[in-house]
């Protein structure tokens, strides 16, 4: 029932020319399917990075295309940047966003591989997830030499492609193609114009850090293991690669990185790190620079984060938690940074329909109210899950913020992020349960003029009305999610606010119940272990809900009274 998502980031070596840049994006949007989310060139490094979402097929589709668009444009021999590169299309990696798997990305990446190899007689090494061998896992050993060096370096019989030629293509050069988790190009702005001052401060926090120097620590003698490998001062990052540079048409220098597990260094802690090593150094953060698209997490993380700093309560919007993270970050301070823009999430809902939760209150009761089908009970039971989690939100970010009650600023503030993440998913669910219907009349809809197709339209109904039972169920939980912080915001919240939390477990209450009927109405078609296991699930968290939601009406009505 899902759709598997994949995004593709292929860099070509042209930051320079439009026209190129151009016919490479109209390539991508030749293909059905796709979305080109962003294009992102720099002059000086001369070099482009796209940005594309959707299903797997489509998107290695339009991939070959652009490859292809680029192999006809670009002549590497007369290419020049501050980048390294090896390639027109110098890397081109395939990244799983939703509902698929890194072994099933992997797959797509070894098929768009061949094919460019096969078709456009390019060299095409694997890299990553995808890579053969360990010594072709990591992109900068696979282009040591770029360009200029890799027609001697393709001859060794260790440097054989993974799929094409064995002899470098002189117009295109040679292209790795591969399967990644999410990385995040990010460069952080200086106020110097030094690439030493810059260099310096990428060894101190990368991973690779720097060679160790018997003597003087620039030109001492490197000093080695018993192996004859340099032995290295390892940087104090996990999963970053950096190195400085001098971006002319900035005027500054930058400390330009990889965050290659964004799980393991986040991006507001390679910015604190990268300020506290230039602070060192004599030098200033300027500001920052995200390079193509990021996922919402990256910034909503970050707002959190700073949030903290100023002894703030985390209780906060979405939205605010991505301001504060852009002021903080500096991201405008060479560019303009527009979430709307940048932000894969708020992309891909801008290029679909406009979703309930983006409908002004009266539009959505009259649409609620007409004599469409949907949205109806399951999406309200969702939205008034919304205001219940919202209502205890608001709590605690009054109980937060309480004078006098400073020291319990860090309790209360993380039931406010608590509960802003259970808001979040039951607005999420809204939708989802529309979706879910829908899908359901879809199914009922296909053909059965014949055995074949009477077989495939069952299969699909059962299919759908499973996911239109499992979503109400989702609504269940989520909402479960909010009794204990409904409790504590009777117990312990601001006096003054009691009410307004208990009319959040009234919401809360009414919000399972009416997800409750959803999924008993969606369960009737189903039969067997997957739909009793539904129903009891549902049943213990109706019968929690009935006795979660009187214990707290008590404690109000008894702080009331």
């Amino acid at each position: 029932m899902l759709n598997q998502l994949i995004e593709c980031v292929p860099n070509f070596s042209e930051g320079r020319n439009e026209d190129t840049i151009n016919a490479i994006a109209n390539a991508v949007k030749s293909v059905a399917g796709v979305k080109l989310l962003n294009v992102d060139p720099g002059k000086t490094t001369n070099r482009t990075v796209f940005t594309i979402v959707g299903q797997p097929e489509q998107v290695i589709d339009a991939a070959f295309q652009a490859i292809k668009v680029a192999s006809e444009l670009i002549d590497m021999q007369a290419h020049s940047g501050e980048h390294p590169r090896m390639g027109a299309t110098d890397v081109c990696p395939l990244i799983p966003i939703a509902n698929i798997s890194m072994a099933e990305t992997v797959q797509y990446a070894e098929k768009l591989a061949e094919r460019v190899g096969r078709e456009l007689n390019i060299p095409i090494y694997l890299y990553e997830e995808a890579a053969k061998s360990e010594q072709r896992r990591n992109l900068a050993i696979i282009r040591e030499g770029e360009y200029e060096g890799f027609g001697r370096k393709i001859q060794l019989a260790e440097w054989k492609p993974d799929y094409g030629p064995s002899v470098l293509n002189l117009r295109s050069g040679a292209t790795v193609i591969g399967a990644r988790d999410f990385l995040v190009a990010y460069n952080v702005n200086l106020n110097t114009r030094s690439t030493r001052i810059a260099n310096a401060i990428a060894f101190d926090v990368r991973e690779q850090g720097r060679v160790k120097r018997i003597g003087h620590p620039i030109t001492g003698e490197i000093e080695t293991d018993a192996n004859g490998e340099a032995v290295r001062t390892p940087g104090t990052l996990k999963a970053v690669k950096a190195i400085g540079w001098y971006i002319e048409e900035y005027g500054q220098a930058q400390i330009s990185m990889n965050l290659t597990n964004i799980n393991i260094t986040k991006v507001h802690t390679a910015f604190d790190e990268v300020s506290d090593k230039a602070t060192a150094k004599g030098v200033r953060v300027t500001g920052s620079e995200i390079v193509g698209m990021v996922p919402k997490k990256v910034l909503t993380d970050a707002g959190i984060h700073y949030l903290k700093k100023q002894n703030r309560s985390l209780g906060v919007s979405e939205k605010e938690l991505i301001e504060i993270a852009i002021l903080t970050l500096g991201l405008n301070d060479i560019s303009s940074f527009n979430p709307q823009e940048r932000i894969i999430e708020f992309m891909l809902a801008a290029d679909s329909e406009t979703p309930l939760v983006n409908m002004q209150l009266n539009s959505f009761a009259s649409l609620t109210a007409s004599e469409s089908p949907a949205p109806g009970g399951g999406s309200i039971a969702a939205y008034v899950g919304s205001l219940g989690a919202a209502l205890g939100c608001m709590v605690s970010n009054l109980s937060a913020n309480k004078r006098g009650w400073e020291n319990q600023l860090e309790y209360f503030s993380e039931f406010g992020l608590k509960a802003q993440n259970i808001m979040n998913q039951l607005l999420a669910l809204v939708d989802e349960d529309t979706k879910a219907f829908n899908a359901v009349m879809d199914s009922f809809g296909l053909p059965k003029t014949n055995e074949e197709e009477t077989a495939v339209r069952k299969s699909e109904i059962d299919k759908a009305n499973l996911y239109a039972a499992k979503v109400p169920l989702q609504v269940m939980q989520a909402s479960a999610n909010a009794w204990p912080m409904l409790y504590a915001m009777v117990e312990r919240g601001n006096p003054n606010s009691v009410t307004d939390a208990g009319v959040g477990a009234l919401c809360i209450r009414t919000a399972i119940h009416g997800a409750y009927l959803n999924l008993k109405v969606n369960v009737s078609s189903l039969h067997g272990e997957e739909k009793d296991a539904l129903v009891a699930t549902a049943e213990i968290i109706i019968n929690n809900a009935i006795q979660s939601e009187q214990e707290i009406l008590t404690i109000v009505n008894q702080k009331i009274s």
